[in-house]
């Protein structure tokens, strides 16, 4: 069986016990997380359960046009007051050199990728670089919406904070 049919028979149990009413869509914790896709990273991590917060994720955890879109609904139409980025150490964009994922796209894709992939080489400065796009978008007020920023550390499960400079 594959991981989506395997997924598929998970929902089977899943919906014996959902109960739609318990979950709201408006963030309980009234915070919305931009993380990165990798699989470490989790809501227990966090301490949160569902329906605590929204959770925004993509490789890197980076602050692109859809990520910036998301956040802003979740602050603007579903109340949400506080942006936690979380980007993580052994990040695999950190390993990766912007050119040569490029160049590997085109060769398996026979296509150019048309936008940035943002890789990175240092976790602390692409965490500082997206906290600074966030506050210093005109969308957002720093009156109404806390930014912070962290780094997850995979070996230790660690989430120390990086302050902007």
């Amino acid at each position: 069986m594959n991981a989506i049919d395997r997924a598929l028979e998970a929902n089977q149990t899943f919906v014996l016990d959902y109960n739609p009413a318990a979950i709201s869509p408006r963030p309980q914790q009234r915070l919305a997380v931009l993380t990165c896709m990798d699989t470490r990273l989790s809501r227990r991590a966090l301490g949160l359960a569902a329906g605590d917060a929204h959770l925004i994720r993509n490789a890197g955890g980076i602050v692109t046009d859809d990520a910036i879109r998301s956040l802003l609904i979740s602050h603007y139409l579903l109340g949400t007051n506080e942006f936690m980025v979380v980007n993580h150490t052994d990040c695999g964009l950190q390993q990766a050199n912007e050119g040569e994922l490029q160049a590997t796209i085109m060769r398996q894709a026979g296509l150019s990728c048309p936008f940035p992939l943002h890789a990175f080489r240092d976790i602390e400065s692409n965490a500082r670089k997206q906290i600074q796009k966030l506050t210093t978008l005109s969308w957002i007020k720093k009156e109404n919406i806390s930014i912070r920023g962290f780094i997850f550390d995979v070996q230790t499960g660690l989430l120390p904070e990086v302050h902007s400079c």
